[in-house]
């Protein structure tokens, strides 16, 4: 990563929120948002994500980005490199003929929806969102964005919290994964 790209990522880390306590408590949740309200920030953010896919997935075809953060990244890239955004949001938002998928969530589970014909079937797709934990909403894009016949480039997030081990999910599915900011900590 060049000193500009790597300076970027610093800003970026400088200005991520955090909250404890939310959405339960013991959990110190880092949020994205906060880093939005500072206009450099949001030039550095869309700086790493362009020159990151610009190096890495020059092929891509589509950006998928999940509900809700995922929905900002996703048309920034797709908007400065002329490609296609389509989102994945969760069951009965989308209008038309969309394929599901089910995934687990801390209690229970929800499902994904995309819009059938959003994708050809072998176009490369980049999948992003704002923050990667367990892995279990970007394990079931992928797995839906597979349905629909798509190939899944690599999955992007601008946060990790690497002691959840939605890294380790992933890669065992075959997914490829980059974060930008990587925290250890989980309290």
């Amino acid at each position: 990563m060049s000193n500009e790209l790597s300076a970027n990522v610093e800003l970026i880390k400088q200005h991520i929120g955090e909250y404890p306590d939310f959405p339960k408590k013991g959990i110190l949740f880092k949020d994205v948002f906060t880093a939005l309200r500072h206009g450099e920030v949001c030039k550095a953010i869309k700086n790493v994500l362009i020159s990151h896919v610009r190096e890495n997935c020059p092929d891509v075809q589509v950006i998928v980005g999940l509900e809700a953060r995922g929905f900002l990244f996703s048309l920034l890239i797709a908007a400065e490199l002329g490609i296609a955004s389509v989102p994945i949001r969760k069951k009965g938002k989308l209008p038309g003929s969309c394929a599901q998928q089910e995934y687990s969530l801390e209690y229970g589970t929800d499902v994904f929806e995309i819009q059938k014909g959003s994708i050809v079937s072998g176009q490369k797709v980049l999948i992003i969102d704002d923050l990667l934990a367990t892995g279990g909403t970007m394990d079931a894009a992928n797995k839906l964005v597979q349905q629909i016949g798509g190939v899944v480039e690599q999955n992007v997030v601008i946060i990790e919290l690497t002691a959840l081990g939605g890294r380790k999910k992933l890669e065992v599915s075959g997914s490829k994964v980059h974060s930008f900011i990587q925290y250890d900590d989980i309290e």
